[in-house]
């Protein structure tokens, strides 16, 4: 691993480290060198394969209202038309996919236009997602839910809430009957703890504006809006069009690692961090272990840049006193882990009641939020429509994920594959998704610390901000590197403002912990 060129540790092959690494090679002349602990690329936002099928974990649309990202995925993975099997087989030909050049295996590096298409699946019935305000939503609530729904919403306007809690943000912006129709269940299933233990801060993150108010908004404003995928005058949860790689978000981070390594960076996969050495106020090493062979690896730097979890980032770092604080808060820091069953089916019993033509009259959503109180399963994400090469056989299967939630320990996190995938497949036919007969494989895919959480310990942060900030060359990133609940993109401009910071020679590493912040998405960098 020697060089003359000053060294960068990039801990993470996930979005931000790949990404700084990127930006480094593109901007600086500092030698990226990427460490992650896994035989994995993407992180989170990977793409597990299965017997020629595909996952996507916790599914990934690609879209930004910030100008320079989307310039930068459209350089990595060209944006080349929409056609896919699906447009194929219903004859929706007006929009062909470009070829990549000369070389067979660009012609693979595209991403498509995709359509989102998202619902609640809720007293058996289908919801909008976001709720919106047509005659099928009051039809499939009922004339008392939806006379109690307008007079809660109304009450809630009049008389505000203080958003101590994610329960009062919502209620503030729907009134409490709708709250709890679709959102309360819902969000004690992810997160483990009811809404009113949850801070208000990730719905400002997440939901950003939305409201009864911006859906309406959405409504009258819809017809009249350009046609462009970055939507920056669409609220961000009413997205309604996105990019997505042909073979799902890992090919586009598996790319990216490619392009690193030729650039002559370096990228070392199996290698976690154990320790990171610090001196006179600056990381000088770190040591990996190689799983490979369980060796233990000194690795030195000029700056670390890490996308590891605040709570082992703590517990690394040695040769500099942690304040008995700053140990307890970190090591007490909550996740939210993840499960996901892949189902291979022959059918499934839902059937497309929608406008939107699709092959042999499949339902068209990429994922179905399942707020059934009676079944344990989060989600459901349908791999064929979030691209049909996700799919080997797509004209006689489909391929779909039940996404669980859950902490590492726990009762789901214990169960092995066999009684788990039994359990997943009896909650759909419990629900009336599918038949048993249906399914003709399954699989299981565990992901540790999925989510970073509100509540505990994360309102002391700012402390453990603090300390690590007092590290002169450490940078910490993407979403468990800050523990905030951020989007790909966000995640990715943690990068892009690190390494500028280091660039320009700026020390203040406030820029960097503000990505997400802002109420304008961040939609103009320096």
């Amino acid at each position: 691993m020697g060089t003359e060129k000053k060294k960068a540790l990039l801990v993470g092959a996930g979005p931000a480290g790949l990404t700084a690494a990127y930006e480094l090679l593109k901007k600086t002349d500092i030698h990226p060198v990427v460490l992650e602990a896994t035989d994995v690329i993407g992180g989170i936002s990977q793409t597990v394969k299965y017997k020629g099928n595909r996952m996507d974990i916790g599914g990934h649309r690609f879209f930004s209202k910030n100008d320079a990202i989307m310039q930068w995925w459209n350089q990595v993975m060209p944006i080349q038309g929409s056609q896919s099997k699906d447009d194929i087989l219903l004859g929706n030909n007006d929009k062909p996919l470009q070829k990549g050049g000369p070389d067979p295996e660009k012609e693979e590096r595209v991403m498509l236009y995709r359509d989102r298409v998202s619902r609640i699946f809720f007293l058996r019935k289908f919801f909008d997602y976001p709720i919106s305000l047509k005659f099928s939503t009051f039809a499939n609530m009922g004339l008392w839910r939806t006379l109690k729904s307008g007079f809660g919403y109304i009450y809630s306007q009049l008389f505000k809430r203080p958003e101590d809690s994610l329960e009062n943000f919502y209620v503030n912006r729907f009134g409490k009957p709708l709250y709890s129709l679709f959102f309360e269940g819902y969000t004690e299933k992810v997160w483990g703890v009811h809404p009113s233990k949850l801070g208000a801060d990730w719905g400002s993150q997440r939901v950003k504006g939305l409201s009864v108010y911006a859906i309406l908004k959405d409504a009258i404003m819809k017809p009249f809006m350009k046609d462009d995928v970055s939507q920056k005058k669409v609220e961000t949860s009413l997205i309604e069009q996105f990019i997505y790689p042909k073979f799902g978000p890992g090919q586009l981070w598996e790319t990216v690692a490619d392009d690193v390594c030729e650039m002559g960076g370096e990228l070392f996969m199996n290698h976690q961090v154990i320790c990171v050495n610090v001196e006179n106020g600056r990381v000088v090493s770190v040591d990996c272990r190689r799983s490979t062979d369980d060796v233990i690896v000194n690795v030195p730097c000029d700056y670390l840049m890490s996308t590891m979890p605040l709570k082992d980032l703590i517990a690394a770092i040695q040769g500099v006193e942690v304040p008995a604080d700053v140990k307890r808060i970190a090591s007490e820091l909550p996740y939210r882990d993840f499960i996901t069953v892949g189902l291979l089916l022959d059918k499934m019993k839902i059937k497309n009641e929608t406008k939107i033509k699709t092959y042999a009259n499949r339902v068209p959503d990429t994922w179905i939020y399942v707020q059934e109180r009676d079944v344990k399963v989060g989600r459901l994400q349908v791999f064929n429509n979030w691209s049909p090469y996700m799919v080997k056989d797509y004209e006689n299967t489909m391929f779909v994920g039940l996404e669980y939630f859950c902490n590492e320990g726990d009762d789901l996190w214990r169960m092995n594959d066999e009684e788990f995938i039994a359990m997943a497949i009896d909650e759909l036919v419990k629900i009336d998704i599918i038949d048993s007969d249906a399914v003709l494989d399954a699989t299981r895919v565990k992901i540790k610390k999925a989510y970073p959480a509100y509540f505990g310990s994360y309102y002391e942060l700012d402390k453990v901000k603090q300390f690590l900030d007092g590290i002169e060359n450490l940078y910490c990133l993407g979403r468990n590197g800050q523990h905030r609940y951020n989007n790909m993109d966000h995640s990715m401009m943690t990068a892009m403002v690190a390494v500028d910071n280091i660039k320009n020679g700026i020390k203040d590493k406030s820029a960097i912990w503000n990505v997400n912040t802002e109420t304008e998405y961040h939609e103009k960098r320096n």
